[in-house]
This record gives structure tokens, C-alpha cells and sequence, in this order.
């Protein structure tokens, strides 16, 4: 499934400041498509104040009567509630849990939100298929409508976004990336005297599971390893040695 492929479906919203910041969460989700159930009467100018730089998601907005029709294209329709009993769902799904069944899941599916001070009723629930839930606590487990489609709007895009990681974003060492750099790193140590006597197996490994336990990233680990690779090549030039190590080998 793809960001493209999900509708977010608002059911007799109240508020039309509501509907502006919904709006704004979607685009920062990288989500396009909202419906309108059966809403309050809407106040276009507060709806665009609070929709900001999203107003082209208000005005691709689509009217329906009944959440019925307006779900009536999604083979797959998830509704958010925190509610359990006999009349409605007896499982439910977290955001997250929700955006990695779509990442396997073909085809398109709708969000469904429900009525701010109610939510969605049995009877709306019925119409879905997979309940969902944003834990909160007990004792006020209610959340604002904008920033419920926040939150699930940040697990989708997080799950079905192609964009790849930003820049700058911490991606951690895969476990044969991080033995390569420890090689590296002892290679170094090595060159530098170190060894001796037996003790490199031992360190390699004291060093590989530091590494793990501290989380380095890419371009950390990169950076450690340079500062031991250039100690190494200063010895090397200070001392006049003659054996210079194979760069392949750092």
C-alpha cells in the first residue's frame, strides 16, 4: 500500500478548526485524501486559517451522507476508538500496528474518525474492520481529533513513505558493517604497537559489543575509525618506517 492509496475520513465533526488542522496534519504526512461525513455546518475561513499551507487538502475534500457511502471504494476500513464492549470491536490495533499491516496490505483503506465529544458510534464501528486505538492514560484517555490524525498520519507516513531517510537521520550500524570497522580499528592498533602479546581477539570483541551497546551510527563509527587509521599512518610517518598498511585494510 502506498501513502497514495489511504483516505481519511472525519464522521460529523463539530469543530471546523477541527477540519483545518486535520488538514495540516495530513500534508505533513505526505496524505492527500479527506472525506467528510455528514459534518456541522463548516466555517470555510476558520477551516483555511487553521489548515495554513494544507488548504489544497480542504479543497479536495469530499462530501458524504453516511460513512457507508463514504467508505464504500476501501476494501479495508479502520475505526479509531477507545471504546470496548459486547457491540463493538474485542481487539484493536495501536497507529503504529495499523501502518505495518498496510505495509502489507494492497489496495486502498480508510481511516475513519469519529464526532469529537463522541466518537465513532456502534454502529459506525460495525461498518469497519479493524478497530484502533492511541494509548493514553486511563485517567484521560480522550484526545484532541487533530492530533489523533497526527499521530496516525506520523505512523503511516513512517511506515509507507519511499522517500528513504533524511539526511542526517541516524540509521544504525548493521552487525557486519560494525565487525568491519572494529577490524579496522584494531588494524590500526596494531600498526601502533599494540598486540604484542596475545589480546587482540579479546579486544575486538570488548570493542564490538561497546559499539552495540552505544548505538553508533554511520557516520560516527566512520569518524572513530579515521581518528585511529590517521594515529596509525602518523606513527608510521613519524617513525620512518618503511611498511606502509594496505589502505584496503582501514
Amino acid at each position: 500500500m502506498l501513502l497514495n492509496d489511504i483516505v481519511v475520513v472525519l464522521s460529523r465533526t463539530q469543530d471546523s478548526g477541527n477540519i483545518g488542522a486535520a488538514c495540516r496534519a495530513l500534508k505533513n504526512s505526505g496524505l492527500s485524501w479527506l472525506r467528510l461525513v455528514n459534518p456541522d455546518p463548516v466555517d470555510e475561513e476558520v477551516v483555511r486559517i487553521r489548515a495554513i499551507h494544507a488548504v489544497d487538502v480542504w479543497e479536495h475534500a469530499r462530501y458524504f451522507d453516511t460513512l457507508k457511502d463514504a467508505t464504500a471504494d476501501c476494501p479495508l476500513v479502520v475505526g479509531t476508538t477507545r471504546r470496548r464492549g459486547s457491540k463493538r470491536k474485542s481487539v484493536s490495533m495501536d497507529p503504529a500496528q495499523v501502518a505495518a499491516f498496510f505495509r502489507n496490505h494492497p489496495g486502498r483503506a480508510a481511516v475513519v474518525f469519529g464526532n469529537e465529544r463522541t466518537g465513532l458510534d456502534a454502529e459506525e464501528l460495525n461498518l469497519c474492520n479493524i478497530a484502533s486505538h492511541i494509548p493514553a492514560d486511563n485517567a484521560f484517555p480522550s484526545l484532541n481529533l487533530s492530533h489523533a490524525v497526527q499521530i496516525y498520519g506520523y505512523e503511516l507516513f513512517r511506515a509507507l513513505s519511499s522517500a528513504g531517510p533524511e539526511p542526517g537521520h541516524w540509521i544504525p550500524l548493521d552487525p557486519d558493517i560494525r565487525a568491519g570497522f572494529v577490524r579496522r580499528i584494531t588494524d590500526s592498533l596494531e600498526l601502533l604497537g599494540f598486540y604484542t602479546q596475545p589480546g587482540r581477539e579479546e579486544q575486538e570483541r570488548f570493542l564490538n559489543d561497546l559499539f552495540a551497546r552505544s548505538g553508533l551510527s554511520l557516520s560516527e563509527a566512520s569518524y572513530l575509525r579515521d581518528i585511529f587509521v590517521k594515529a596509525a599512518h602518523l606513527s608510521i610517518k613519524k617513525s620512518g618506517t618503511v611498511i606502509v598498511p594496505d589502505s584496503s585494510q582501514l
